[in-house]
């Protein structure tokens, strides 16, 4: 099972590093197609909707085949979407190539997902965490990455089409060494994954969460660069100082999941996160908000993994489909909640804005109990 675990290790590095790449590089696509915060949000707007699209019909895909089919095909799309972001002038190829960035990057996610609980369950020990940790460090080197690429005069479009291609050749060198899982073809399965039962409030609960890790993703670097004057090579920081303390958290909360319990993790997770995010609007200071987007990645570091391996191992339901069920909320208010930021940032202004997830996150912290109650 050894290759199969590094395997998935490396898809969710790459998972990580994509979605950093699109994120330190909202500023260049909001300057290269001269966009307000309306149309930038938009944009996002129609990344998450697709994703949403996308994760309804994930549980039947996956019903009938395998992640170590489905990934290295998601993988492709994902990178020509990327690679492409700076290639036309027009809107509206902009607002197409998110949405199939957004379908391709939503089941690509679910499948990985869907290897990690299978894995988890053959091992019989918490391993969740740390396969999330690879994502977050895969989003602090793409960070990080640009960060020294643009002090090296190198063109957000160059960038761009080398992530593509290295992130593109590390999922599809990966992809046959995952599980070979059994999957049948013509499976009906589900129609749709939604959430039903227990999974409904445990999809809210990551909804919360990933506004959070949407809002930096999306947000953090622009925050810094516009709100604040940082230069463009501290400014990309702000994703990878976030990314670096999440996968730090992750990296150790397989044992801390194995010692705490879940709803007391969780409590304590949402209260850290409005904790850093409070620290990093009040004190108008690069420095500071970088300290404050790394307590928000700390906070949030074991939300996600707790919920999706609660989700993929409720009785009576394919962990394929809780985990699209939860997902399908959760990249809602990943995707849609940063657009939502955007409106209120375009009305009043971008850290008024990211109040939005402190606000989250102590609603994250009281329904903890609950939550992880109804889901066991």
């Amino acid at each position: 099972m050894q290759p199969a675990v590094r395997a998935l290790r490396a898809q969710f590095f790459v998972a990580g590093a994509l979605f950093a790449t699109w994120g330190v590089h909202v500023p260049s696509v909001k300057a290269h197609y001269g966009l307000g915060e309306r149309s930038l949000a938009i944009a996002m707007l129609a990344s998450g909707a697709g994703a949403v699209l996308a994760l309804l019909q994930a549980g039947r895909v996956l019903a009938r085949h395998a992640p170590r089919r489905v990934v290295p095909v998601m993988a492709v799309i994902c990178m020509a979407a990327i690679g492409s972001l700076l290639s036309t002038s027009h809107y509206a190829l902009l607002l197409a190539l998110m949405l199939v960035y957004g379908m391709a990057a939503a089941i690509f996610d679910v499948a990985i997902n869907d290897e990690a609980s299978a894995i988890e369950q053959q091992a019989g020990r918490p391993l969740m965490s740390g396969f999330h940790g690879m994502f977050s460090l895969g989003g602090m080197v793409g960070a990080a990455a640009w960060s020294v690429l643009a002090a090296a005069g190198v063109s957000a479009t160059g960038h761009l089409a080398g992530a593509a291609v290295v992130l593109g050749s590390l999922a599809l060198a990966a992809s046959p060494f995952m599980l070979r899982q059994a999957r049948e073809p013509h499976a009906e399965g589900a129609p749709l994954s939604l959430p039903r039962g227990p999974l409904v409030l445990l999809g809210l609960m990551a909804a919360l969460g990933l506004v959070g890790e949407g809002a930096m993703y999306d947000w953090s670097v622009l925050y810094l660069r516009q709100d604040l004057a940082a230069p463009a090579g501290i400014a990309s920081l702000g994703y990878a100082s976030f990314s670096g303390a999440m996968a730090a958290g992750r990296f150790g909360g397989d044992w801390v999941r194995a010692r705490i319990r879940p709803a007391t993790l969780l409590r304590a997770s949402g209260l850290l996160a409005a904790t850093g995010m409070a620290l990093a609007l009040a004190v108008p200071y690069p420095a500071a908000a970088l300290a404050g987007f790394a307590l928000v990645g700390l906070g949030f570091a074991n939300i996600v993994p707790v919920l999706f391996s609660a989700a993929g191992q409720l009785p009576g339901i394919a962990a394929a489909h809780g985990i699209a069920a939860v997902s399908s909320m959760g990249y809602l208010g990943m995707m849609a909640g940063p657009p939502l930021i955007g409106f209120i940032a375009q009305a009043r202004s971008l850290a008024a804005g990211l109040l939005v997830v402190i606000f989250f996150a102590v609603v994250v912290a009281a329904l903890a109990r609950r939550a992880l109650g109804r889901a066991t």
